[in-house]
């Protein structure tokens, strides 16, 4: 084997060693390949069951997005980011275990063709929020029984919950949950979690981003989320010299995806993506392709009544990763029609949700071109004979 002859010591010389393929012999030369380097002395080269082996680059060289959807399809390292809205029910009480396992099965067949597939998900505070509500049920209906009786249990207020008690006691459920559906699918997920001093500190940093190749190299599936039970609040202009600060998920998906050099990132939302003027508005238009000269012309709404950032938080997560060599897509991830295959519909390219894009279109795409077409002619179509 490999590992072996480069372990055997009648393999080894002063200056070289040799490693026997069935294919080919190598010679290595000792700067790249030390004997300390069998330890795991040295980040490059890790060995694993006694077998030395390098992390494979990327396909595609990373530094540019893609400039058109059609490219979409040779994204080899995708991070989904899964808002609050999406894994979360309307009560805002647990999950959509329908929406969740469809989103898992488009990962998981994105896996299994050859991608490096992450995923920075929300809803440990909604799992810990209906796990804590059924506690205190619990506790207080026997209070109640004993004291008052049945009757004023209806009426019983349940307090206001702590979101980092609720996300302290929800992440085991959450990250138990996806196990249990990738399981389904032949896939091993792993969970991370982050705060901002993680990207801030280069130590911390360095061993996210070598801990995530591992995982990746590995065909592992990792699952990041924000650790809420201990995460400060955000801090006000924090964002300086390039550098975006983990305010929510959002900034979370878009500092990962830059740091980890991701080919897309993917946004799930509760929105088809982002419209010239807030979605609930009578002439709010989606647009297919964002340039980030555009932005004058974009009216930002509220946020969702569960997340914590908003489409202005997302916009400037996506603005910021796409200055940093990744394409961008915001889709909606909640729509029963097409959340079933809304990833995989991105990544073959088809016109759904918002692209960012570098590159300033030229003209009208085809459907405007067609849309106004077919509105001159109906024009054309209501003139009088003489006209």
């Amino acid at each position: 084997m490999l590992g072996r002859a480069a372990l055997s010591p009648s393999f080894r010389s002063p200056g070289r060693y040799l490693l026997f393929s069935p294919q080919y012999i190598t010679a290595v030369s000792q700067p790249y390949l030390p004997v300390h380097n069998l330890v795991l002395r040295n980040e490059s080269i890790r060995c694993w069951s006694n077998i030395p082996f390098i992390t494979m680059p990327l396909s595609r060289t990373h530094g540019k997005s893609f400039a058109h959807r059609s490219e979409l399809k040779h994204a080899k390292r995708i991070v989904v980011k899964l808002g609050s809205a999406v894994v979360t029910r309307g009560d805002e009480c647990g999950l959509a275990l329908g929406r969740l396992a469809s989103i898992v099965e488009q990962v998981s067949m994105l896996q299994n063709q050859g991608r490096e597939m992450m995923i920075v998900t929300s809803g440990a505070v909604a799992f810990g929020k209906q796990r804590l509500r059924h506690e205190i049920l619990l506790s207080q209906s026997v209070r109640q029984a004993l004291h008052s009786g049945q009757n004023q249990l209806k009426d019983m207020a349940i307090p206001v919950l702590e979101a980092r008690a609720c996300a302290a006691a929800g992440q085991s459920g959450l990250m138990a949950l996806y196990e249990a559906m990738f399981t389904q699918y032949s896939i091993c997920a792993a969970q991370i979690l982050v705060t901002n001093l993680d990207f801030h500190d280069e130590q911390k940093r360095r061993n996210l981003n070598g801990t995530l190749h591992e995982l990746l190299r590995m065909n592992i599936v990792p699952i990041i989320n924000t650790n809420d039970a201990v995460v400060p609040p955000p801090e006000p202009n924090s964002d300086l010299q390039g550098v975006i600060s983990v305010k929510d998920n959002d900034s979370l998906a878009a500092r990962l995806a830059v740091e980890m050099k991701t080919d897309l990132l993917i946004v799930l939302s509760d929105v088809e993506g982002l419209f010239d003027s807030p979605p609930g508005s009578d002439d709010a238009k989606l647009i297919d392709i964002f340039y980030p000269g555009d932005q004058q012309s974009v009216t930002f709404g509220t946020k969702s009544r569960v997340g914590m950032g908003g489409m202005e938080a997302k916009v400037k997560a996506a603005l910021w990763a796409l200055q940093g060599g990744t394409s961008v897509v915001i889709a909606n991830g909640t729509h029963p029609k097409i959340s079933g295959h809304v990833i995989t519909d991105i990544v073959e390219g088809k016109k759904v949700g918002t692209f960012f894009s570098e590159v300033k279109p030229a003209g009208p795409t085809v459907e405007q071109q067609g849309e106004m077409a077919r509105a001159g002619g109906r024009s054309l179509a209501a003139l009088q004979p003489e006209q």
